[in-house]
């Protein structure tokens, strides 16, 4: 099959990706209790190399990141080694991969790290239970300190400079869907009166401080941002959080990243407050290499890419169910199909 699919793209000076399809990061909680990475997680990722780039499952950054069961981290020597071995696995079988380095902010729970606060941007919780334990209910969470956002930004450039120690090829920040760097740009989860929140500039700062600190861990070319503008994960929509991710995007115009990751969920659904689609948003304010995600077929893959609404793809579910995603596309060969059993396998 001839298509930009399979075309390859230069993500920076040091790093050319060998198609346009990347595996989009996919949570798993197969790590072992200490949250390190197992032998079956390097086989897992292996069999998905031939992908342009791999984006891990999301990783937390430090013990109160945590806010689902078995997800694996990045903040201990034996989790450094661990991801050691995924990285050998996928670089030998010719493949690149990048760590998404996470804290879910008011979604943690100290049932996993013991004393302490859950710390968010404002203390305002929501509703509901940690999935695959219900028995556990959200806590309000304690609004983050100066002092405790300024350690928060360090924690993030420790966890990328332990990622490139473990051998990935970057890192992509997990600033989407929700979590804590997400809360800090909506107006229903931060209404902080201090320079982290009320007006666009100040809910970005704690973003750019963590990209800027990240950056500066390990260079810009080595740096990814996962963003979801057009989504509301355990909040409320704000119509003035446009202008927050207006304020965003130009301010990373000047950071010459490897690239900026939305999720679409479906292209064709219009955003009012966005005016419009997510990629034409996204496409109409960011400059630089843009990755789009969200239930994407062959088909409309290799739209998106033509029509240029975004350079790259990435592949959720489908990967679970095809670890030979790409061959199979390449060949026409028919897809497996996702299914709720295959969530529960590691395959």
């Amino acid at each position: 099959m001839t298509s930009i699919l399979f075309e390859p793209l230069q993500l920076n000076e040091t790093l050319t990706l060998n198609n346009r399809i990347l595996m989009a990061p996919l949570t798993r909680c197969m790590a072992d209790d200490e949250l390190v990475p197992t032998d079956t997680m390097a086989a897992y990722y292996a069999r998905r190399a031939d992908s342009g780039l791999i984006i891990s499952e999301a990783t937390i950054i430090r013990p109160d990141a945590q806010g689902y069961p078995n997800t694996p981290g990045l903040f201990t020597q034996a989790q450094i080694d661990g991801w050691k071995k995924v990285t050998t696995a996928v670089h030998n079988a010719g493949g690149k991969i990048f760590a998404q380095l996470w804290h879910v902010g008011r979604v943690a729970h100290p049932y996993f790290f013991g004393e302490g606060d859950v710390l968010a941007p404002s203390a305002i919780g929501i509703e509901g239970t940690v999935p695959r334990m219900r028995d556990l209910s959200y806590q309000t969470p304690k609004a983050a300190s100066i002092e405790e956002i300024k350690q928060l930004v360090a924690d993030y450039a420790q966890a990328a400079k332990n990622a490139i120690e473990a051998g990935f090829d970057g890192v992509e920040i997990h600033g989407a869907n929700g979590y804590l760097i997400d809360q800090f740009l909506h107006y229903a989860a931060n209404q902080r009166k201090d320079e982290y929140g009320e007006t666009p500039e100040n809910m970005s700062r704690f973003a750019l401080e963590v990209v800027d600190a990240v950056v500066a861990a390990v260079g810009n070319e080595r740096v990814g941002l996962r963003l979801s503008p057009g989504a509301y994960f355990n909040m409320d929509p704000d119509s003035r959080d446009t202008q927050v991710f207006d304020y965003l995007l130009a301010q990373l115009n000047t950071r010459s990243l490897a690239f900026v990751h939305v999720g679409i969920f479906d292209d064709g659904m219009e955003f009012e407050h966005l005016g419009g689609r997510v990629s034409d948003y996204m496409r109409k304010r960011y400059k630089g290499t843009l990755v789009g995600v969200g239930g994407f077929t062959p088909d409309t893959a290799q739209r998106a890419l033509s029509e240029k609404r975004f350079d790259l793809v990435a592949i959720g579910r489908p990967f679970i169910a095809n670890p030979d995603y790409v061959s199979r596309v390449k060949n026409q060969q028919e897809l497996e199909q996702y299914s709720e059993q295959m969530l529960a396998e590691l395959v």
